[in-house]
Formats: structure tokens, C-alpha cells, sequence
């Protein structure tokens, strides 16, 4: 016998913290409520019957009962006209009415979803609602009407419980966020009470003994709020995580209304959930024994859903052996490809893959090599690779400083070396960046965008986007967009588009705005990345956690958003912390003191968005990223509040991002309470790492920049920063070679042209390319280099650990050793690979041939000078490793050689410029210039400095058609200003002389 299983006293499972809404009151229909309901069906009877028939009876056909003629335009308006122009708008409204009424009717009769929208019918649906929710008060009758869902919630819910549960969502990862008609969930949850209630005086104890199986259904949504398997799980069975269980006894079972779940975080209100055994609690029903009260029907729909679950079981339980922990709940992530399949095109993919390398890195930590990286870092392939290319940008913005500010030479070219903890940073930046994985996200989303573009079609809204271990691109969309441009795909459903690695390779440049410049990494689900949409959330989003740990979450968001490559502007507002985060990006990052700041900039602010997208006749800042202005406005702005607002700044807050998502702003605010008035998405960090989202359906490996890394990561960039010390970079090279004739190296590489080594037999032809280009990255590290850091430059997709150090051990032994047995390859304290002073690069000769000829010997001796600097000229065969191979070498763009280089030998050909003019050598000027531009083309100060030796020749022709070939080099661009300058002195008619300009 069926009975409803109640709750002990001790309240053994735990509410849910969250928004959970208050029980239904229960109580037993009144003569009131028999009044409302046969008035409300008197109404309906009137509007939906009289009407019509008042119609066809005093009226007739309104119409003309042939074509009108021309004639009849011009007939003087009658009464009779007007009566049956009157009765043809009354007969519109009647039928939009009627229609209403269906609508309401087949959502409050079925539970399951909202009630779909009338086109123009605001006051006849609500008067529609209102009615048939009034008739079905007390419709026993009504409820026969659909005898499954709404008399299984007579027999199985209480609904004493307050947590009622979702309607019925956009699949994926995040529910859209419906309103449903309360009156109608009060009728069928009033219902479900009262049959629960007499349920429950029956005896039970027999089912008990049998060990009945137990069962929830789930309500109609309360308000805004929408019940979740966590949720569930978390009154049930004491532990939101559990939630995985449920899904496990009941995804691919039909449900009363014919659909299945086949995801965990769909839930919708009229479904079933078999529970796990221990659940307990006041919203239970026991099972298969029905109380005599349930109609046959009724009893068979339970018994037949019941049967499936055996069958499941049945079958499941010979998958299982064969598939494992394969078929997991993890069921937020899209679905990925084999990781070993053959990609699109037959290329061929690195090995080992992304995994393995994961692995890898995780048993480097037992090895030999174990140095204590930074994890963090490590572990954040698209933060590591912004921090990474944002850094290399501010040193190259110090050379070029150091190099235009300079006269008569420049002051110095090598940045600082980095030591200590800012030296483990920068080699966890160096191991973790994916800066492939950042070009190919950047490329596809603004592909998508033009794509969209060209079919006149706007951006949907995108709450959040996936990386898949395949390199897969995964966009979860608020709400279906229909089908994607080619070659984007449908993905898992229709809230999901797919883009393939293979795919997002064959994207070229394009001129078009970022489109979803917001999205940030919050980290990982099994092999997946989640990167959220910040600025398209529909309200706050919370984070709760302690202090420590919220710290951690909010530097990394900051960190990402202020260094990312997938955004083109944005403003970064941190309240609360980061003051000290500015030197990322001072341009992106801004610092205020208070909340009472932030609330009267950002409305402020709103007020001039919502006035701008009006005015430009734009309903979201989405369609204005599509248009003609795209690089000129639209821009988001990001606010990331560490500390809890008062109560009444939260509620300003909530108001102010009520509108944000339209208008390009985003909120992430931290709480100590795990409580925040407005949030619409609530996240928790916990101390272990995990990032929790119950209501979303989360559970994440966060991504975390702890206090330690983040000053690490700072101090990179305030070193670097160009207008920290006057001087600029320092002006001593980190290697300096001895360039006597006693100094031969007894291994010599050349590197600034074609790659040749000097002093060593060829190695083995299949690890020959390996190998020269781990020496090559020695070579441009004379300080060390992390094995890690290695293995990740030569092995970018990852490496394991024995192949990493058969490498090592094989350079090691190819190198050789001194005379004096001292091995060429060695290991400084601090575990990094360096090289003895005897295996030297043209580099290095090249940057000690210029601090001897300006800082050494050459400062007393201008005949040594002049010989230093002509003898470093002539070692520069063009551009560093001018022949390596394609698809080698990538971790040069983590490098700043390729602005050191060419500035070194512009202060060669300058410094040897300046040694013939002292003497009037003209011409021998003008050939080191012409040299040095050869690796420097671009350069202004060659430009300058051989326009003042040309002149200095006397020969007026030659210096026009000089004039006109730098014309020509500098493009649309046009002539920089000091150059333009030099023109007008030398050669005033440079502008209209038609030689100069053609």
C-alpha cells in the first residue's frame, strides 16, 4: 500500500541553502472556492459561446459577400458600416481569446513547461489564466482530463517541502530562467496534497518490509526558481554530489509526458525520479504498492515506468564491466570525439596527446627533475599563454623605447633575468601557455561572427563555451539559433554549436570585432575547459568561499581578462582587490577604492549604454559588435567586486545587472554568506579546489592564481615595464664571450642565418632536428632552462617523462664534455639545464663584439672599435634560423630575440655609421646603413641616419630617390614624424618634387 514517507523530527536532511522557496500551504476547498470556479466557468462559457453566437444572431457576416468595386470606396459611411467593422475586430479578439484559453488549458492540464505566448495577447492571456485556473481549483473532473501526469501527482506528492522543481529548461548547461503561472502550480500542487495526505493514513508498514521503492516527482516551478538533480539530492540524500545517482536510475527512461532525461541537469515539472534507497524526506512516495485511492491507470503508468528501470538495470549491468567509469554523470560537458581520431584532412596529430601530457607533467613531479613549478600556472593553458604574450609585449615596448629615446646609440637591449619566484613563474607560463589553442579560439569565434555577418543573421547569445581534449570548440547557446554557418555544426542539441579542430585551422585573419570578448576560464570538467560568458550572464554572479580562496578565483579572472587574445577592448572594474594588478594591463585594468564608487560609475555608465544602443537602433550590444561601428563601440566592461556589498548596494547592484547582459556588462561578486540578494547564478569555491554551481549543474577543477603567483607574475611585469628605470633594459649582455684568438669556443653554433654547427659530428638523422633544436633553445638561454620548459618547447602537445629525459641524456652525451671532463651540458642549483662556456653561438659573439666596441676596449681605441664593430657586421647572414623547418621552432613566439636581434644590429650599422662620418666616409656610411637594414628594414633610425649621410655625399638626385624609396617603404602608413621632419631640412622639396614621391 502506497504511503507517503514523512520526515523524522530530527530533520535529517539538510535544506538547500539557496533561494529555496517557502511549502504551499495546504488546505481543503471551501464553498468560496466552489463559487470562484462556477463563476469562472460561467465567464468562459460567456466569452468563448455567448459571444460568438450574440454575433451570428444580432449581427450576421460582417463582410461583404462579394469583391468590392471601386465605387464602394465612395459610399457615405453608414451606421450599418461601422456596426460591421466594429463586429470584425470583436470577432479577432474573441478568437485571440480562444486561442488563450487552449494554451492555458493544455499548460496547467499537462505540467509540464510554461504556457506558450499569444502573439499581442497580454490582458486576454492573463484573463485567460486567471479563469481556467479558478475552474481547475477544484475540478476533480478537470483533472480527468489528463488522467497521467496530474492524477500521479494526486497519489505521489505531498509538496510539504518548499523546494519545488524545474520547469522545463534550454538544454545544456544553463536553464533559461521562465516565469510560470503560479495559480496554476498552487491548483495541481493543492491537489497532489490533499490525495497525498489521505495516502498517508493508510498502513505502510508492509510496503517498508519489502523494501519499497521510493520515488519524487517533480512540481511546477515556484516563482524563479527551478528545482535540480543536486538539489534533490542535497534534501534527499544529504549530499548535492549524489546527485550523479539519481541521474544513473533514471536517465533514458520514458517519462509520463514521453520524453527522456539524457542529461542531469534536465528536470522538468510532471517527471519521476526513482530515488536511491536511504533517500529520505517528507516529498517521497513509496513504491510500486499503490493506496487504493489511485485509479488503475494511474497504478499502471507507475508500474510501466517502474519496469523500465529493471530493464535499465537489467542491460546496465553487463555495459558496465564493459564500459567502466566511461559512462559517468559528468553530463554538463558536450560530448567529444575518440580522442584518437584521425582529424579532418588526414592531418596527423602530435604525440602524445594532451592527456598523456597531463600525465606526464604529473610524474615529472617523481623524477629527477623536480623543481616545484608553479601547478597553478601550469594547469592554465589560455591564462598562461595571455600572461605570456602580454609580457613578451611589454618587453618589446621597453626595447623600442629604450631604442627611439636613445641618442648616439642605444643605452642598452637585454631585459632584466628573472630569479627566484618570478623565475618559476615564468617557466610555469612557458610549460602551461597554449598559445595555438588562444590563436585558433580568437580565429573561430570572429570566423563565426563574419559568417553571421554575411547571412544578415545576429550573434547569438553565448553563456558559455567549451574546450573539449580534441582541441573541439563547443558554444553553449542561451536558446536554439537554428542551424550554425558552415563550418560550424550542430552539436549534443540545438543549444550547442561544434567547431573542429580541423575546421578552426582553415579560418584566415579577419577584419571583424571579437564577438564574445568576455568569456574567462573558470576551469575543468573531466577533459574539458569551461571559459563563461561574463558579460551575457542575466543578472550577478556570485561567488561564495573563503576569503583565501575567492582571492585566488577573482586574480585569475582579472589575470585572463585583462591579457586574453580573443577580445579587442574591455574595461576590468576591481573593487575590493587587485590594486595591485594594474601593471598587467593598465589600459584594461582600473582599480576602485569602495562600492559606493562602483555604483555611481557603473550607473553612470548604464544610463549611456542603454541611450547609445537606442540611438543606434540596436536592441543588444551583440547587433551593434555585427554593424559598421564594430571597432568603435560595444566594448564590455567587467566588474569583479572581492568583497560583500551591504544589503542595500546589493540590491542596487541587482538592479543596475538586470539589464546587463544587453547592454555588454558583467558582474562578479564575492559573499561570505553564500547568500547575495539578486545573484542569478550562484558558484562556492571550496578549499579543496573545486568550483561548485549546484544550480547550474557545476562542479569544477577551478582555475586559481593563489596570492604567491600572482606577486610572482606581477614582479614579471613591473620589471619589465619600460618606464620604470630610465635606462631602460640593462646594457650588459647575460653572455659575454672572450673574442680573442685565445678564446675559440671548442663548439660553435651559427644562428643568425641559415642554422649551421661547428665543432660536433652530425647526430642520427631521425633525431638529428630534435636535437638542434634543443641546443638552439639552450643557446638562447645562456641563464638555464627548465627541463620542463624543454620538454614543452620541443613537444608541445606533451611528452612523457622517460622520452623527455632520453632526450636530455642524448644531447647531453652528443655535446660531449671539456678537457677537463667537465660535461658541456650541466645543471645549475636550481635543477636548470646549462651550457659550459665553450659551446658558443654567432649570437653570443655578436653581443660581446658590441659591448666591447661601446662599453669595452673600443671607447679608448678607435681603430679597435671600428674593427669590433665592422668584424659583428659581417656576422649577421640574415634572420635568426632562417631555414628551420615548418611546424618546428614555436616556442620563438614566446621570445623577444625576434625585436632583440634586429635593434642589435641597427646599433651596429648606427654606431659603425657614426665611426666613417667622424672622417667624411660617406660612402662607407652608407653601405654599413644599407647592411644593417637588410636585418632592420623598418627601422627609423637607419632611415634617418642614412638620409644624413646621403646628404652628406652632396649628390641632390640620389638623395631623391632615396627619399622616395623610403616613401614607398613606409606604406599607407606614410613617413614617421621625425623622419618627415629630416625631409623638410634636408630636401624642402621632397613633398611636391615629383621624383621623391614617385
Amino acid at each position: 500500500m502506497a504511503r507517503r514517507t514523512t520526515s523524522s523530527s530530527t530533520g535529517t536532511s539538510p535544506s538547500p541553502r539557496n533561494r529555496t522557496p517557502q511549502p504551499l500551504p495546504r488546505r481543503r476547498r471551501t464553498f468560496g472556492d466552489f463559487v470562484k470556479a462556477l463563476g469562472a466557468f460561467v465567464a468562459l462559457l460567456v466569452l468563448l459561446v455567448g459571444v460568438p453566437g450574440a454575433l451570428a444572431v444580432s449581427v450576421g457576416w460582417p463582410l461583404p459577400h462579394g469583391a468590392p468595386r471601386m465605387d464602394w470606396l465612395q459610399r457615405e459611411i453608414s451606421v450599418s458600416t461601422f456596426i460591421n467593422a466594429l463586429t470584425v475586430i470583436v470577432w479577432f479578439a474573441w478568437a485571440q481569446f480562444t486561442a488563450c484559453v487552449l494554451v492555458e488549458v493544455k499548460a496547467a492540464l499537462s505540467g509540464v513547461g510554461m504556457p506558450g505566448r499569444v502573439p499581442g495577447a497580454g490582458p486576454s492571456q492573463l484573463l485567460a489564466r486567471q479563469l481556467v485556473a479558478a475552474l481547475l481549483l477544484v475540478g476533480a473532473a478537470a483533472a480527468s482530463f489528463t488522467p497521467g501526469l496530474s492524477q500521479l501527482g494526486q497519489s505521489l506528492e505531498g509538496n510539504q517541502h518548499g523546494s519545488v522543481a524545474a520547469a522545463q529548461q534550454t538544454p545544456g548547461l544553463f536553464a533559461q530562467q521562465q516565469e510560470q503561472a503560479a495559480s496554476s502550480a498552487a491548483a495541481l500542487a493543492e491537489q497532489a496534497a490533499d490525495a497525498a495526505d489521505a495516502a498517508a493514513h493508510a498502513d505502510g508498514a508492509g510496503a517498508t518490509e519489502r523494501g519499497a521503492t521510493k520515488y519524487y516527482r517533480i512540481q511546477p516551478p515556484e516563482g524563479r526558481h527551478h528545482d535540480s538533480l543536486w538539489e534533490v539530492a542535497q534534501r534527499h540524500l544529504g549530499d548535492g554530489r549524489r546527485y550523479k545517482e539519481i541521474y544513473q536510475l533514471n536517465k533514458d527512461r520514458t517519462q509520463p509526458d514521453g520524453s527522456k532525461l539524457s542529461e542531469a541537469s534536465l528536470i522538468r515539472p510532471g517527471w519521476i525520479l526513482e530515488m536511491p534507497g536511504d533517500a529520505h524526506g517528507g516529498e517521497l512516495v513509496e513504491m510500486p504498492d499503490a493506496a487504493p485511492e489511485v485509479s488503475q491507470q494511474v497504478q499502471q503508468q507507475i508500474h510501466d515506468y517502474a519496469k523500465t528501470g529493471d530493464q535499465q538495470r537489467g542491460g546496465a549491468a553487463g555495459r558496465q564491466n564493459e564500459q567502466g567509469d566511461r559512462d559517468t554523470a559528468h553530463i554538463h560537458v558536450p560530448r567529444q570525439r575518440p580522442a584518437g581520431e584521425q582529424e579532418a584532412g588526414g592531418r596527423e596529430r602530435h604525440e602524445p596527446a594532451a592527456a598523456e601530457a597531463a600525465q606526464a607533467s604529473q610524474g615529472s613531479e617523481d623524477s629527477g627533475f623536480t623543481f616545484g613549478l608553479p601547478e597553478a600556472l601550469v594547469g592554465a593553458p589560455l591564462l598562461a599563454a595571455g600572461l605570456l604574450g602580454a609580457l613578451g609585449r611589454r618587453r618589446r615596448q621597453a626595447l623600442w623605447q629604450s631604442a627611439l629615446g636613445a641618442v648616439g646609440g642605444r643605452r642598452g637591449m637585454e631585459p632584466p633575468v628573472p630569479t627566484g619566484s618570478a623565475a618559476d613563474a615564468q617557466d610555469a607560463l612557458l610549460v602551461g601557455a597554449d598559445p595555438e589553442g588562444v590563436r585558433l579560439l580568437d580565429l573561430s569565434l570572429r570566423g563565426l561572427a563574419t559568417a553571421l555577418a554575411a547571412e544578415s543573421r545576429p550573434l547569438p547569445t553565448v553563456y558559455a563555451a567549451w574546450l573539449g581534449g580534441t582541441g573541439d570548440l563547443h558554444l553553449q547557446l542561451a536558446q536554439p539559433a537554428g542551424k550554425p554557418p558552415t563550418p560550424w555544426q550542430l552539436g549534443q542539441d540545438q543549444t550547442f554549436w561544434m567547431l573542429a579542430r580541423a575546421d578552426a585551422e582553415q579560418y584566415g585573419e579577419v577584419d571583424t570585432a571579437a564577438p564574445y570578448p568576455g568569456l574567462v576560464s573558470l576551469g575543468t570538467m573531466d577533459d574539458s575547459r569551461l571559459l563563461l560568458n561574463l558579460e551575457a550572464v542575466p543578472g550577478i554572479v556570485s561567488l561564495s568561499g573563503s576569503a583565501d580562496d575567492r582571492a585566488g578565483v577573482f586574480a585569475s579572472v582579472a589575470a585572463e581578462l585583462a591579457t586574453n587574445g580573443w577580445s579587442d577592448r574591455m574595461t576590468i572594474t576591481l573593487v575590493g582587490f587587485g590594486e595591485d594588478l594594474t601593471p598587467l594591463a593598465p589600459n584594461r585594468l582600473r582599480h576602485l577604492d569602495d562600492v559606493e564608487a562602483l555604483v555611481e560609475t557603473m550607473e553612470a555608465e548604464t544610463r549611456q549604454r542603454r541611450g547609445a544602443l537606442g540611438a543606434a537602433g540596436h536592441d543588444s550590444v551583440l547587433t551593434g559588435r555585427t554593424g559598421p561601428a564594430q571597432h568603435t563601440r560595444w566594448a564590455p566592461h567587467l566588474v569583479l567586486l572581492a568583497t560583500e556589498p551591504s544589503a542595500e548596494d546589493a540590491v542596487t547592484l541587482a538592479e543596475l545587472a538586470a539589464d546587463a547582459g544587453r547592454l555588454g556588462i558583467g558582474y562578479l561578486v564575492g559573499t561570505e554568506s553564500g547568500d547575495l540578494s539578486g545573484a542569478a547564478w550562484e558558484m562556492e569555491i571550496t578549499g579543496e579546489g573545486k568550483l561548485l554551481a549546484p544550480l547550474l549543474g557545476l562542479e569544477l577543477d577551478a582555475q586559481l592564481l593563489p596570492v604567491a603567483q600572482q606577486r610572482a607574475v606581477v614582479d614579471l611585469f613591473v620589471e619589465a615595464d619600460p618606464e620604470r628605470d630610465p635606462d631602460g633594459p640593462t646594457t650588459t649582455p647575460p653572455f659575454l664571450v672572450d673574442i680573442s684568438e685565445q678564446g675559440r669556443p671548442a663548439v660553435y653554433a651559427r644562428l643568425v642565418g641559415s642554422y649551421e654547427i661547428i665543432g660536433l659530428e652530425a647526430p642520427d638523422g631521425e633525431r638529428s632536428p630534435l636535437l638542434h633544436e634543443a641546443l638552439a633553445l639552450l643557446l638562447l638561454h645562456r641563464e638555464g632552462v627548465h627541463p620542463r620548459v624543454l620538454s614543452a618547447a620541443l613537444w608541445p602537445r606533451g611528452v612523457t617523462e622517460d622520452v623527455r629525459d632520453a632526450l636530455v641524456e642524448r644531447l647531453r652525451g652528443w655535446l660531449g664534455a671539456d678537457p677537463d671532463g667537465t660535461p658541456r651540458l650541466g645543471t645549475d642549483e636550481a635543477g636548470r639545464l646549462t651550457l659550459a662556456k665553450s659551446v658558443v653561438s654567432d649570437l653570443d659573439v655578436l653581443r660581446s663584439l658590441y659591448h666591447e666596441a661601446t662599453q669595452g676596449k673600443g671607447v679608448d681605441s678607435r681603430v679597435v672599435r671600428g674593427r669590433l664593430l665592422t668584424d659583428a657586421l659581417v656576422l649577421v647572414r640574415g634572420p635568426l634560423l632562417a631555414d628551420r623547418p615548418q611546424g618546428r621552432y614555436g616556442w620563438l613566439t614566446h621570445e623577444i630575440i625576434d625585436a632583440q636581434l634586429p635593434l642589435l644590429v641597427a646599433d651596429i650599422g648606427l654606431a659603425l655609421s657614426a665611426f666613417h662620418l667622424e672622417k667624411d666616409r660617406a660612402e662607407k656610411a652608407i653601405e654599413a646603413l644599407n647592411a644593417s637594414m637588410n636585418s632592420a628594414p623598418r627601422d627609423e633610425r637607419l632611415w634617418n641616419e642614412l638620409l644624413r649621410a646621403t646628404h652628406a655625399t652632396g649628390d641632390t638626385d640620389r638623395l631623391k630617390r632615396l627619399a622616395a624609396d623610403l616613401v614607398t617603404r613606409s606604406g599607407a602608413r606614410g613617413l614617421p614624424p621625425r623622419t618627415e621632419a629630416l625631409l623638410d631640412e634636408l630636401l624642402p622639396a621632397w613633398r611636391t618634387d615629383g621624383a621623391a614621391v614617385g
